[in-house]
């Protein structure tokens, strides 16, 4: 049989088949240290084979088989170990939930971000929230923001959830695709996410409640079916999400508008510093290559990277907005 992976707990998964039936899988000693470099072998997302075993009037499956990956994300290492954990798979795009305050998103934050979805080959959809409360100032910055980022190709959505504004939007885009949403704690992911399927709130906090006492330790990522032909994937208290090694020569690559240009610079490895004939330094001092990208683009050459900037924050349940 062949099924989806909704949700693993480390040793169990369980998995949709396509009958539509739900079923406790694990997999076999061998298979999971067998050419897997991460952690866990098995992530949700992903796309198996697997046999049904009837054992003491219970019927369990036995993955056999992963199918290849569109794509994954993995959160960082947090030792010294070169294994990753895979947060996810088969991700069709990911909300970035962007605020000009309370609290503030940065434009370094967001093209840090956009690099990460870019090199793990995910659609990003820019959600600028809570428009709502916001003075003619900042609704100014909203729009040169998206003056930006349309420009390049990302699709930017101004949305309010207390107002209900472009939240259909939201669910259209959503339609037929797995999701994530992802943002700094307190842009209003969990409101959004309510306001777009108003009982899987209830859900979240139930399983919350349940793994309160390793949540801090352990972390279990689960995808649910919404009422409208979408999916969403909650991976709570993942922290970070970011690419860990991007060459220097392939960094302006994951940047559309520097990518577009690389044919026209002198030499074939430009990396767009101190280059003569430039072709991204021309069009920066032209302005058809915005400065902010720019900054961006040196400070993750550099390394010279904000943490507090960079944190990333997927949504689930505890985010209290």
């Amino acid at each position: 049989m062949k099924g989806i992976v909704y949700k693993s707990t480390g040793s169990w998964y369980q998995v949709k088949a396509d009958n539509g039936e739900f079923y406790k899988c694990r997999i076999k000693g061998k298979f999971r240290i067998k050419d897997i470099k991460s952690t866990n072998p098995i992530a949700v997302g992903d796309k198996v084979v697997f046999d049904l075993e009837n054992k003491n009037d219970e019927e369990t499956g036995v993955i056999k088989k992963i199918l290849d990956r569109d794509n994954f994300i993995v959160r960082k290492s947090v030792n010294l170990s070169k294994q990753t954990h895979i947060i996810a798979s088969n991700i069709d795009q990911v909300f970035l939930l962007i605020t000009i305050n309370n609290p503030p998103t940065f434009a370094t934050f967001i093209d840090r971000f956009l690099v990460a979805t870019r090199a793990y080959r995910i659609d990003t959809v820019l959600v600028f929230n809570k428009i709502d409360s916001y003075e003619l100032e900042e609704r100014a910055e909203i729009l040169y923001l998206k003056d930006i980022y349309e420009a390049i190709g990302y699709r930017c959505v101004e949305v309010s959830s207390t107002q209900n504004k472009n939240v259909e939007t939201i669910k259209e885009i959503m339609t037929g695709k797995t999701s994530m949403f992802v943002g700094h704690s307190g842009v209003g992911k969990s409101t959004l996410v309510n306001a777009i399927e108003p009982s899987l709130n209830l859900k979240t906090k139930e399983i919350s409640d349940q793994h309160n006492q390793g949540k801090h330790t352990t972390t279990f990522a689960e995808m649910f079916d919404l009422s409208f032909d979408a999916r969403i994937i909650d991976t709570p208290g993942i922290k970070g999400f970011g690419v860990v090694d991007i060459d220097k020569y392939e960094l302006g690559d994951y940047f559309p508008e520097f990518f577009a240009l690389k044919q026209d610079c002198k030499f074939n490895n430009c990396i767009h510093t101190k280059e003569p004939q430039c072709a991204v330094k021309e069009a920066l001092e032209e302005e058809r290559v915005s400065w902010s990208r720019y900054k961006s683009y040196l400070q993750i050459l550099s390394g010279d990277e904000d943490k507090e900037h960079f944190r990333t924050d997927v949504w689930n349940e505890e985010d209290n907005e």
